[in-house]
């Protein structure tokens, strides 16, 4: 059960990450409270696309949990037992990288987003 509840904390905060980039990837000016916060306003179009990247990245992250979590694609397990301890290195980077980045704003949206995130990955990797 405890499994089950962290894989869809970890997929519904994955989509709120995913909206904000599909927002920044179109052109939303709410830079300041990503990348660093390098990008005030409008992300330049390279910075647009690692958005795009990291929808992606975090979309198969999401996959990822579902499958380890015996909640998708049961086919893939073997993949996903391995796949889990790449997303959980990506946000402990994450983690650290929002903790000290310059932008007050990712530290006060991102970071703790980003803690229940990996503290759900490490619940159902050891489910």
């Amino acid at each position: 059960m405890v499994t089950t509840m962290a894989a869809i904390l970890f997929v519904a905060l994955t989509m709120i990450v995913v909206l904000f980039q599909v927002a920044l990837s179109v052109g939303m000016p709410r830079g300041v409270a990503a990348w660093g916060g390098k990008f005030p306003g409008r992300l330049p179009p390279a910075m647009r696309a690692a958005s795009l990247l990291s929808i992606c990245l975090l979309l198969g992250f999401a996959l990822v949990v579902l499958i380890r979590a015996g909640l998708a694609v049961p086919a893939w397990q073997p993949f996903a037992s391995v796949a889990i301890w790449f997303v959980i290195a990506y946000l402990v980077l994450g983690v650290i990288a929002n903790a000290f980045t310059p932008s007050r704003w990712e530290r006060m949206l991102w970071l703790p987003v980003t803690v229940v995130m990996l503290t759900c990955s490490i619940l159902v990797v050891s489910s």
